[in-house]
């Protein structure tokens, strides 16, 4: 594969595998040369009992992206964010998003819009609020690709969603379906928490509720003018604990299995999946096994077994499929 730089601008951790630190691996794994800016800086995630660390705001990101510019060396195929929580930093993240497209035009800015989620079918933002309307107004205009969960495309679209057809219908009025590139555009849309580990309210009832789903649409713009929409659908058992990183994972494999299926979402997204299965049940078995016979694992043991998952990340099995709808 030709080189492909990505700048992915999310949160860091100096223990576990969220924001950046969960993207990162996995796409250097898979090809892709990565510039990693930091949101946050934290001792862990905010799963653990305490954390600490500072918030990054516009100016401390304006002064490290003005270093790259400085030495010429701002030239993406990709932007990804993810985790943010100071309001001017997410605007700056937009205006260097618009700057990029303004010297590719073919540059895909992938966005995870980290907002909130839902327990017990009760969703919240942990995030500041004042996020919101940046999101809404500034960075979902400008994104490519949107991985939000259920709760996150709520907010986004002011619409609740009880069913499969009304989730479809939020992500056609996105920009991301209107105003895709040539060749590209796509919205994949994870319908569960982050954690993967909440029942999905749009899973039809032979299902039930021990299982997750993701939704996909992708709207192609031909040569000729012509426009195709694939939409996808995946079920996904449960697994009964909760991960922390995992939206952030799905979103750096979603942007590199796109990147190399850009005219097959079922394909890109079978794979996603496929290799976040694998990823899930090596955690969740090392975990149990730390924990001890019939004990809860913890936050450290649940961390994500990135680097001993290697091998499924570079190539999955394919263990979960996808209906085309």
């Amino acid at each position: 594969m030709e080189e492909c730089r990505v700048l992915s601008i999310q949160s860091h951790v100096v223990r576990g595998y969220v924001g950046n630190r969960a993207a990162t691996f996995p796409l250097q794994v898979l090809g892709f040369e990565i510039d990693a800016v930091n949101s946050v800086q934290f001792s862990n995630h905010t799963g653990y009992a305490h954390w600490k660390g500072q918030v990054l705001n516009a100016d401390e990101l304006h002064e490290v992206y003005k270093g790259l510019k400085l030495n010429n060396v701002n030239k993406y195929d990709y932007v990804l964010t993810g985790y943010t929580r100071d309001k001017s930093f997410l605007a700056m993240v937009v205006d260097i998003v618009r700057e990029l497209k303004q010297e590719n035009a073919q540059l895909v800015y992938v966005c995870d819009p980290v907002m909130g989620d839902k327990w017990d079918g009760e969703g919240s933002m942990y995030v500041p609020e004042d996020l919101l309307p940046v999101y809404k107004e500034k960075v979902v205009p400008v994104a490519d690709i949107i991985t939000p969960n259920q709760f996150e495309a709520e907010l986004l679209s002011g619409r609740k969603i009880h069913s499969q057809d009304e989730a479809l219908a939020v992500t056609q009025e996105w920009p991301t379906h209107s105003l895709c590139p040539a060749g590209d555009g796509t919205c994949c849309t994870p319908w569960a928490p982050t954690q993967w580990s909440s029942p999905a309210p749009t899973c039809p009832p032979q299902r039930g509720s021990d299982y997750l789903i993701v939704l996909g649409s992708q709207r192609t713009r031909h040569p000729d003018g012509s426009v195709v929409t694939e939409r996808i659908r995946m079920d996904i058992r449960k697994v009964d604990a909760v991960f922390v990183g995992t939206g952030d994972l799905f979103a750096a494999m979603l942007l590199a299995w796109t990147h190399k299926h850009p005219n097959n979402l079922k394909v890109a997204c079978e794979k996603t999946v496929s290799a976040m299965h694998h990823v899930l049940q090596r955690t969740i078995k090392c975990a149990q096994a730390q924990a001890g016979d019939r004990q809860k694992p913890s936050p450290a043991q649940l961390e994500l077994r990135m680097v001993q998952s290697k091998r499924d990340i570079e190539n999955p099995e394919i263990v979960v499929q996808a209906t085309v709808l």
